[in-house]
């Protein structure tokens, strides 16, 4: 087993037969969070699965701190796997700040990407002058401030908030699981890399087609910056808003969701 691979606890499960999709996982989950929209694939495709470094599963000593303080880092990371796998092509379905950090690996290697697929993404979660991103600073400050003072009480108020249900949900229950899983330093971290981050000035070099697919309701994600995207983005791009509550609807919503990622994974752009 090579390096990249123990490192970011790579799968590849399904025939191949109509090419290779990679998952990709947002904050706070690992990629246990496809376990709706994989058996769906495996019959027609090669799905590669890999948790991002920081991640529950990940060893915590693979963590450089430098290296991930901003969004490059883990792209370099997703390129690296392309790599390690021989992948000359792949449809990319990235959630959260998953979605984005495809979009910067595509700027270098847009050969890799036949389309991505970005679901709950946002170029930036601060609000600025022109464009609402849904995050005041004094409200970050302080959700960095709660994740460092306890950790633990922290995960157990915002993962409901996040899913959108109550503490009794199984979606609420699974991701405060992969929430509490990550050491609390380096969730503060990612945290800080993530929202602190903007790539809007980047949008224009994304040339791969994109499928923005969205909630109607999101905590981290209001539904006005699925139309920057689609407005700023370099390439071809369409919008997708569904009739689902919360920033994971993969996992809260999959009746819902897992019909629109196969629909949009399976057709092209009309252009």
């Amino acid at each position: 087993m090579g390096i990249v691979e123990e490192a970011h606890n790579l799968r590849v499960v399904g025939e191949g037969k109509r090419g290779v999709i990679v998952l990709a996982h947002g904050f706070g989950t690992d990629q246990s969070v496809w376990k709706h929209l994989v058996p769906h694939l495996v019959a027609d495709y090669r799905v590669v699965l890999f948790d991002t470094m920081g991640a529950g599963p990940t060893n915590p000593d693979y963590f450089d701190f430098t290296r991930y303080a901003t969004l490059e880092g883990y792209a370099f990371d997703l390129l690296a796997i392309l790599q390690e796998l021989g992948v000359s092509s792949c449809i990319y379905v990235g959630h959260s700040v998953s979605a984005v950090i495809g979009a910067l690996a595509s700027i270098s290697r847009p050969d890799l990407f036949s389309k991505l697929v970005l679901l709950s993404a946002s170029p930036r979660y601060l609000n600025d002058v022109d464009y609402y991103g849904g995050f005041e600073q004094e409200e970050l400050d302080e959700l960095f401030e709660a994740m460092g003072s306890n950790y633990k009480a922290w995960c157990s108020g915002f993962a409901p908030l996040c899913i959108g249900g109550d503490m009794e949900s199984v979606a609420v229950q699974e991701f405060s699981r992969t929430l509490f899983n990550i050491r609390p330093d380096i969730a503060l971290s990612v945290a800080q890399t993530i929202f602190q981050s903007d790539v809007r000035s980047l949008l224009p070099l994304v040339t791969v087609p994109c499928h923005i697919v969205q909630s109607t309701k999101d905590l981290a994600v209001p539904v006005v910056v699925s139309e920057y995207l689609h407005k700023h983005l370099g390439g071809d791009s369409i919008v997708e808003v569904m009739p689902s509550e919360g920033h994971l609807p993969q996992l809260s919503s999959p009746d819902i969701v897992i019909p629109v990622l196969l629909r949009h994974i399976q057709r092209d752009i009309a252009v």
